[in-house]
This record gives structure tokens, sequence and C-alpha cells, in this order.
């Protein structure tokens, strides 16, 4: 499932609880963070492959949330919420076999009635009560056969009392007639209203974690496993499709029906069904249909977005030695859907805000990254089923890296290593701003809950590093292992260890015992130094992550104890103009060293002194890492290193040191270095040099010929809140620019230029008027730019008019992604408004926060978790308490958790900040003034 919530980069992964962050980021994140199936869509805004940069939850607020959570071991927030139980699957009454849905439904009174018949054969005799899964259906009968059997149903569950009790390996089949009017979930009513009267009409599914229940009676848990149909009765216009093949198509009257058979065993949660007015665009892969289904109107968009998938088919058939499974593989783009994808069996349901017209395809490979990861799931979730939801990394992990794998094949190494790098940094920044947890664990309060970073990014990160850990080789032998002999089956994470034990005779539970069954990850802070008169490198790892003791040792729990490799690099001896040749002849000298203490030292004897140092060449294990290099050294990386990810942490450390020079050699690296991805790094750095000098090495990256740099260069500029930043960004904004990421960011950056020194900054007119300008005129695919525009106006906290204008865009009837990035933003103009102004924002988001749409709920949660008001909390417990959503649910409890920390500012503190940040500036006037005269001193 892909969940990602972030405008642009919810593209596909699964559930995403957001954290508090700038609203750009948010919606950033909320249209990105990429292909994963349970990652929610707000809008599809932002590309995930920008220089910047899943998931659901539960429970009842009828807790006092008056403590924050925290294990006491490391000072993380703890993963448990109040509530949180250990969670295992139910006794196995028998297996069922098949599951045959027969449905009738009626689109204009969003209903539905048929019958559910499951076979099941006993494991054991004298049987007789079943307990189904079955929330708010109404059942009419339960019949084995022709015989009546007596029930009950609670609008939970369906008890059901057997006429006669079962008999050891004797099938038998139940009937169950049921109807369901305006189900909560499970399967969904889309169509239009007086607010969106152009809505399409449709009808679709959606499964995981265990909201089958909500649209058929079953046994609601992936560790089932069982053929199925479904058989569905429409309008005639519309077309239904579902698992498997189409064995017939029948007219009636006015309808047709539809009769779908999927004869390999699937659990329940990847049953789907989908209906609509749809185009079909029909592709193939070695003879098994391939299809697009999407709005009409929308087939060039459909071949754009998913027109690789025969080729992505191919590549996973042969990366994970299993050709593909299943008799045909669609994807069907729907309106309103709640998460990016999902992956169901051979028919994988989509976001529409993940096809993209000509210009959103200029630098948008989130789409992309979205259908890899949906595909890799037909293999590592469909094919290879997970027991149980506490083991879901086996399948959402692997889906991740296989979109690290596709960039690898279709864009080359460096764009591979990048992703990577930005997969670890999304599981980081959940590590350390949200809580800490195994990735394995059975304790929570929704299944849903497990739908996040540590079980997406993070279970990528442990799917590469077993690729360290192995080499190529070994590792597609042991993934061709674990699909082959786990095929059709249930697994747990112990079985993905034998298979790579059987593969290689590998035993690599000591990776798995840092990585997967406890929560945490090294943080190394690197030093070295060079000894001339002994030809001695000395490098010192120390891992800050333990806690610093006189007799700390090995033996800490909290030490990783990984082998290391560290390179020592040297120039070529001929610098080429390309610098990418020139990088390539660079001489790496490396030495593998065990870490496994709280501070080691090693020394490495070497011919000559080394020109940069790389520590964990290849970037091979998952880790924070502060280099304490000196600047030549870090100069000499960023030149030369290969590989790029360490070129970008050289990057980081050299702004760290500051000062002209390192201004200077980050400007050059800016124009010169060919790498988009370490392009765009270096922007982010410059600015945080904090020197009059970095504008101008900035600006020049304006004319990029890579959008994704010219974004970032926008993002760095709108950090210098000056009147030059300003005239920059209004000029993007009148010119345009190819991308639509582009100009979202400079509408957003500009709104953060108005402040309060008039002399140097622009008038709040000035920046009001260019905004209003951009929401009057850029209206266009899935709303990006505009939703900047709302993002910039978020950044004018004290401005009267922009809330005004921000809170006309939450009005129904605003295009959705529009207006969910106007009720976002609600929270983050919220902390520099007059309690008048303030009582009209709660006011807003207490009506919103009664809208039952998944998204919106996402939003109003987010708004008021940035708010700095106590009020706030009343509202998010009473949307907590009536959200049918576990998600919403723990996202309304971190968000009180937030709003109770957060409530201790008062005036006198923002007044406080405010002269903090003019001290701030004129410190840096001060620097950089300094710096020049330094400049000109040495140069005289």
């Amino acid at each position: 499932m892909f969940a990602d919530i972030s405008l642009a980069d919810i593209v596909a992964k699964k559930s995403y609880f957001p954290s508090r962050q700038g609203s750009t980021q948010f919606l950033i994140r909320l249209a990105t963070t990429a292909a994963r199936t349970r990652y929610s869509i707000i809008s599809w805004q932002f590309s995930r492959s920008c220089a910047a940069s899943d998931r659901r939850s539960t429970h009842n607020f009828a807790i006092t949330m008056s403590n924050t959570y925290f294990d006491s071991e490391n000072n993380h927030k703890s993963f448990e919420m109040p509530g949180a139980r250990p969670h295992y699957n139910p006794d196995r009454p028998g297996q069922v076999e098949h599951i045959f849905l027969d449905l009738v439904l009626n689109i204009p009174k969003q209903s539905f009635r048929g019958t559910c018949s499951i076979r099941i054969n006993p494991v054991r005799s004298g049987i007789d009560k079943l307990t189904l899964d079955a929330v708010n259906l109404n059942i009419e009968s339960v019949k084995v056969g022709e015989t009546e059997q007596n029930f009950d149903s609670d609008g939970e569950v369906l008890q059901i009392q057997l006429h006669e009790p079962t008999e050891a390996y004797q099938p038998i089949t139940i009937a169950i007639d049921y109807w369901v009017e305006k189900p909560q979930r499970g399967l969904y009513f889309v169509g239009p209203d007086k607010n969106y009267p152009d809505k399409p009409t449709q009808v679709w599914t959606q499964g995981e974690d265990e909201d089958s229940r909500f649209w058929f009676p079953c046994f609601d848990y992936p560790g089932q496993l069982a053929t199925s149909e479904i058989r569905v009765q429409v309008p005639r216009q519309f077309l239904a499709i579902s698992n498997g093949e189409l064995i017939s198509t029948t007219n009636d009257g006015d309808d047709k029906i539809y009769h779908w058979s999927q004869t390999q065993v699937h659990p329940t949660y990847l049953m789907t069904l989908a209906v609509g007015d749809f185009a079909e665009i029909k592709d193939e892969w070695n003879g098994k249909p391939v299809n697009y289904y999407v709005e009409k109107s929308r087939e060039a968009d459909a071949k754009r977005s998913m027109g690789k998938t025969p080729k992505m088919i191919e590549f996973f058939s042969q990366a994970f030695g299993y050709p593909y499974p299943f008799p045909k593989y669609a994807q069907v783009c729907v309106d309103d859907f709640i998460f990016g994808g999902m992956e169901n069996t051979s028919t994988t349901l989509l976001t529409d805000r993940c096809l993209l017209d000509e210009r959103a395809a200029l630098d948008n490979r989130g789409t992309e990254s979205l259908v890899a990861h949906e595909l890799a799931h037909q293999w590592f979730g469909d094919l290879v089923v997970i027991k149980h939801w506490s083991h879901a990394w086996l399948k959402e992990g692997m889906a991740s890296y296989s979109e690290v794998l596709w960039t690898d094949k279709e864009y080359g190494k460096e764009d591979a290593a990048y992703y990577m790098l930005n997969e670890a940094r999304s599981y980081l920044a959940e590590d350390s701003s949200r809580y800490r947890r195994p990735i394995v664990t059975h304790v929570y309060r929704e299944a849903i809950e497990l739908y996040d970073r540590h079980l997406y990014e993070k279970g990528a990160c442990v799917y590469h590093m077993i690729r360290a850990e192995l080499g190529d080789e070994l590792f597609y032998k042991a993934i061709h292992t674990f699909v082959r002999d786990n095929a059709h089956k249930t697994v747990e994470t112990i079985d993905l260890l034998r298979a790579i034990e059987k593969a290689t005779g590998r035993n690599l539970m000591f990776l798995f015992d840092q990585y997967v069954y406890r929560g945490g990850h090294p943080d190394y802070k690197v030093a070295y130094s060079w000894d001339g008169d002994s030809k001695l490198a000395k490098v010192t790892v120390t891992q800050t992550q333990v806690k610093d003791s006189k007799n700390d040792s090995g033996n800490s729990k909290d030490v990783f104890d990984l082998k290391i490799p560290i390179g020592f690099g040297y120039k070529p001896e001929k610098e080429a103009d390309d610098e990418s040749s020139a990088r390539s002849t660079a001489n790496i000298k490396t030495f593998t060293v065990r870490v496994y203490e709280r501070e080691q030292s090693f020394y490495f004897p070497l011919e000559e002194k080394p020109a940069f140092i790389s520590f964990d060449v290849g970037n091979k294990y998952l880790k924070t890492v502060a280099l304490e290099y000196g600047v030549a050294e870090l100069k000499a990386q960023l030149q030369f290193d290969p590989d790029p990810v360490s070129r970008i942490y050289a990057a980081h450390a050299l702004a760290k040191k500051g000062g002209l020079e390192a201004v200077k050699t980050l400007s050059e690296v800016l124009n010169k270095e060919p790498f988009w991805a370490v392009r765009a790094e270096v922007a982010g750095q410059l600015v945080e040099i904090k020197l009059d000098q970095a504008f101008e090495g900035l600006v020049t990256g304006l004319r990029d010929k890579d959008a994704r740099v010219r974004r970032a260069v926008v993002g760095a500029l709108g950090k210098i809140k000056t009147h030059e930043t300003f005239k920059a960004l209004r000029s993007i904004l009148d010119k345009g620019d190819d991308s639509y990421y582009v100009e979202a960011a400079a509408a957003s950056a500009m709104g953060g230029t108005v402040a309060a020194n008039p002399d140097e900054k622009p008038t709040e007119e000035q920046v009001l008027k260019e905004l209003k300008f951009v929401l009057k005129e850029r209206q266009g695919w899935n709303e990006v730019v505009r939703s900047g525009a709302i993002a910039g106006l978020a950044q004018m906290k004290t401005s009267e008019d922009a809330l005004n204008l921000i809170l006309k865009y939450t009005a129904a009837g605003t295009p959705q992604a529009l207006r969910l990035s106007a009720i976002r933003s609600l929270g983050t103009i919220s902390t520099g408004q007059t309690n008048i102004n303030l009582e009209r924002i709660l006011q807003r988001l207490a009506e919103l926060s009664k809208e039952t749409f998944f998204l919106t709920q996402v939003c109003v949660v987010a708004a008021l978790g940035q708010m700095e008001t106590r009020k706030a909390i009343r509202i998010l417990r009473s949307l907590a308490d009536q959200t049918p959503d576990g998600r919403v649910r723990r996202m309304a409890d971190e968000a009180v958790q937030r709003v109770q920390k957060n409530a201790g500012s008062d005036a006198a503190v923002k007044q406080l900040r405010e002269e903090l940040d003019q001290v701030k500036k004129e410190n840096q006037d001060l620097k950089s003034r300094m710096e020049s005269l330094e400049a000109k001193a040495k140069k005289d």
C-alpha cells in the first residue's frame, strides 16, 4: 500500500502521520512520499525526487492526554499509546478455501445487497460456532446448504451457531445474505454533489488493513488465504474491475453483470472492486493483459504515467526470480482515493492525482515510483503474504526498496543512491521527532498504526543492508529463494532469515537483532588526523547515541556492532576538465573495521597523506554521521568522492564550518557538479552559512537546467528574507517556469520575505498583490502552484488580509487539493494572529472537523496541531471521538500532545523570538562585512 500524505508526495506509500513542520514541507510530502500502497494522498503537488526530501492508526480519546509518553531508556517518545495491547491472529477453525461475493449495487442510494458464500474446510471435528468479522452489515439469513442457521450480529461480529457440528476436513459452504447502506469504510461511493458537480460517479474498495469486514463478512486477517469470485451487477454504462480474470459479462435490462474469478489464493484485504465510467487503455506483457483504467479524456495522461508498467513487470520478474504470477495486471485510477495506491491482487487502485500532464512529467518521478511500488507488491504481499500485520515490513520494505531498484535500472546508480538517502532521511525524521520503535512489534492499538516510516523506509534500508552484507549475487539468490519457497503462502520475518541462510549459508540474525527487533540506529561522529612523521592516518569513531559514562563499553545495548569500510581517497594524477571523469579515476584505498564500542580509534599506515576520507564507503548502513574533517579534506571529498551521498555529507560538513571559503566552494559546486541531486543539496547548504555572499552564489542556480535544482535554489533563497530575494522570486512568478514545482516554491517562499524591517524587505501589500495574482491566474495540475501561494500566505503570520484569503479557499467547492492546502495552512498562520482572528480560525476548524472525508480530517488535525492555544485541544478530542478512522485518532492524540507543549508560548516569548531574529540578522551583517574585509586584506 502506498499512503504518503504529501500533497504531491503522497503518491504511493501508505499512511503518514505528519510531524510539526512547515506547511510547504507538509504539502510537499503530502504530494509526493512515493508509491506506497498505504500512502494517503492529499494532493500530488510536489515531487518526491525534490532535493528537499505514509500511514494509519486508532483508539479512543477517553484518556487524559496530560502526559507525554516516553521510552525512558533513550528519551524518545514511545510508539505505544495508551490503550495499546498485544495482538495475535485468532484461533483458526479451519482453512477458508473460497469466497464468492454476488452483489447488486444501488449507486444512487449508496447501497448494495448480496450474498457472501464462504467454503471452509474445518481443521477439527465438533466445531458448532463460527465467528466472522462483519461491521455494520445487515444480515438477513445464514445457510449451510439449504439449512437455515441461527446467528447473532452485534454490528462488529457475526456469530453463527451451526445446526450440525463440523467434521474434520469435510468442507462446508456458508451462504450469508446481507445488505449495506452508506458503508463507513471498506467500500466507497463517490459522485457529484452541489459543491462538486463535475465529480465522476465511482465505487471502489479499500481493504487494508482490516476494512474488508465493512463490506462483506469474512475472517478479516491476513493469515487466511483463499481463492475468490466477485459477481456484481452495475448500470450498463459502467465498467466493473476486480481480481483475476473476467470470465463472463451478461446484460440485464439497464444493467450489466460482471463475473470475475481469482484462482490463486490471497487474503481478504486484497479482494477489490472498482466501478466507473472508465476509459480502458490496453497494453500487455508476455501475452498477459496490462490495462490502465482512467476517467475518460485522460487517456494520454494514463499512458504517460503508467506506460512503463510492462517494462517494470519484466524487470521485477527477473529481480525476484519469479515470473509475474497473475493472469492480468490492471491499474485503476479513482477519485477521492484515501491512499496513494493499493496493491489488490492483480488489480491495483491508484489515486487519480498520480496522473501526470505533460508539464508535470518534467520533474515528477513520484508517479513512476508509485507504479513501481504497487507492482512490486504483486510479489511481496500478494504472492508471498504476511501472516500477521507485525511482519508487514517484509512487503512494504521491499516495495519501497523496489522503488530504489527501479530507479537504479532506469536512471542509474547515482539517482538510486540519492533515492536511498532520502528513504533513510524519511525514517530518521520520524525517529527523531515522533517516536522510536522496533520494526517488528505486535503491540499497538490498531494494525494501521504500524504503517509508518519505520515500516516503509526503514524496512527499505534493512533490505539495502542485507544486499550490502551479501553482495548482489547472493542477495538476489536469497530473494529468489524466499519468493519461490513461499509463493502462495504466508510468511513471518524468520522465513526471510531462513531463506537467506538456505541460499547463502549466512546467518544475518545479528543485523535483524540490531535493526529489526529493536528500535534505533547508530549515530556516528567521525574525526580524522594525519601524522606525517609516522605516515599514520587516525580515524576516531564515536557512537553518540550511547550515553557517555566512565564505564561505557561494547556491552551497552545501545551500541551497534557493524563492520564499516573506511576509504582513503587520492586525487587523480591528472584532474580532467570534466568532473565526473575526474572522480571516476580517483584512487580509494579501503579498510574494513569492526565498530562495536562507544568510542574507538583506528590507525592506518599509508604511503602518503590522503586527500579525503570516506566513512562507510558506498553508504551501506542506516546511520547518521557527523564528519569532523578539515576544510581541505572536505573540499577534496566534495570534488572527488565517486559516491554522491558522500559528497553530500561533505557539503553539509563544510557548511557547518562556515566562512567565506565555504561559500565560494559550495557556489562553485552548485555551478559545476554534474549530478543534479548534489547541486540541489549544495543549494540548501549554502543558505545555512548565514553570510550575505551566499545570495550571490545561489542566484546563479536559478538558471540551472534541471528543474529540481531550481526548486531547491528557490527554497533556499526563501530563507534569505530581503528585498533582493523578493525581486528574484517575483521574476520567476512573472516570467513563469517550465516546472509547476518551481513556481509553487517561489510563491511559497515569497510569503516569508515579509518582515519587520521595511527598509530591507518588501511590504505586505507587495507580497499580497503577487500571491493574489497567482491564486487568480495559476490554476492547473493538482493545484500545485496555487497551493504554493497558499503556503506563502501562511508565512505572513500577522496579516489579517492573508488570513482572509486562506479562509476563503477553505470553502466547499474549492478544488479539493487547493482546499486541503488552505485548511492545513490555518495552523501555520495562527501563531501570529490576534485573539479575535484566532477565534475565527478555531471556529472554522471546528466546522471543518465535522466533515467525514478522511483527507479533510487529516488536514484539520494537522492545522490544530500547529496551534499554540489549548482551545484547539477540545476540537481535537471531539474529532477523535467522532471519526471512525484509527489513523485520524492517532494523529489527534499526537496533536494534543504538541498543542499542550506549544501552549506555553505567550506574547512575551514571541517578542523574545522576534528580538532574537533581529539580533541574528545584525550578526549576519557583521560577519559578512568581516569576511569581505579579510578577503580583501589577503589580496592586498
